[in-house]
């Protein structure tokens, strides 16, 4: 594939893209896209979030597991520009693995995620990506992590 940047990607867009919503919609708009290459991945997060109503309400913080989901919907937008928008169309990804996880600061609400993954490699419908995610450049969290492309039949 080329190694040319896409224009950015808004919300409308993403969700022609990957089949998340609301709440589990985790990113806001996708740029720096380079086919087959890498992807950023930003989340606005704001109080409004479902979560900080039990996560915790006195001290209200993202979930990892959603800042690594965050990462993963990244990826996924840049699987569906990698093998074409049509090709990509109703398709579902599911993670196989998560590895390397770390959290390293807290994310809360008025911060702005930004969300960075790589590709490291692609065997017919399995992806493999390394993500770190970042406020204000200070490292958040980073995984590895695979998922499978599938039919949802």
């Amino acid at each position: 594939m080329s190694e040319t940047a896409q224009p950015d990607i808004d919300i409308l867009k993403i969700q022609e893209l990957i089949p998340h919503r609301y709440p589990m919609l985790m990113i806001d708009r996708v740029t720096d896209v380079v086919i087959g290459t890498s992807a950023t991945g930003i989340k606005n997060v704001t109080i409004n979030e479902p979560f900080f109503a039990g996560h915790f309400p006195q001290k209200p913080v993202m979930p990892g597991v959603l800042i690594v989901e965050a990462m993963a919907q990244t990826a996924g937008v840049l699987i569906a520009k990698t093998i074409g928008e049509e090709a990509a169309k109703g398709k579902l990804v599911y993670f196989m693995t998560i590895d390397e996880a770390r959290f390293r600061r807290p994310v809360v609400p008025g911060d702005q995620i930004k969300i960075y993954v790589k590709q490291q490699r692609n065997v017919r419908n399995v992806w493999k990506f390394s993500g770190i995610a970042k406020v204000d450049d200070n490292l958040c969290a980073e995984a590895v992590f695979s998922a499978m492309i599938l039919d949802p039949a």
